[in-house]
């Protein structure tokens, strides 16, 4: 549900983020393809780690290291992302994601096992605890979104008033 309200608010900030004008678009444009660039080279890299990390935890019979494996590079790939848009709870992010893995790895058993059931301890909480962090993160992200967004229709309106006064 949380994933539905975040997907939702991202379209309608995409959507109403349209009707402002271009003329950061027109003075930044070559910076923003740069940063795209990279966004996209980052997040490639992320999903190529992930792909030989899978690989390795496979081959050598060793896949209750995937999903903790999994956050650290996800967590990891926060930091480039951070710097790369100046959005400072990236960072944030990305250290608690990696602190969660670090943690859970060094703390907790691999499985539990309650009334005949297997539980496994390691999927469990880092999944749950990413989901939480990252949902945590989308929150915080959309809501800097929906501000910036009334800021610059707000100066937008202003701008217009003051050239017709």
């Amino acid at each position: 549900m949380i994933g539905v309200v975040l997907f939702i608010s991202a379209i309608a900030l995409i959507k109403n983020s349209r009707q402002l004008t271009n003329e950061v678009i027109k003075k930044y444009g070559d910076r923003w393809r740069k940063k795209n660039r990279w966004f996209g080279i980052i997040f490639s890299l992320e999903g190529l780690f992930i792909a030989i990390a899978a690989f390795i935890c496979v081959s050598t019979n060793h896949l209750n290291l995937f999903v903790p494996v999994m956050a650290l590079i996800v967590g990891a790939h926060f930091f480039p992302l951070a710097s790369l848009f100046q959005v400072p709870i990236y960072y944030i992010t990305g250290t608690l994601l990696c602190l969660l893995a670090t943690i859970v790895m060094l703390t907790f058993p691999v499985k539990i096992i309650i009334s005949d059931h297997q539980i496994m301890a390691w999927r469990v909480s880092v999944g749950f605890g990413s989901a939480l962090l990252l949902w945590g993160t989308g929150v915080i992200v959309c809501l800097r979104g929906f501000r910036l967004l009334s800021m610059a229709q707000n100066g937008a309106q202003n701008n217009k008033v003051s050239t017709r006064l």
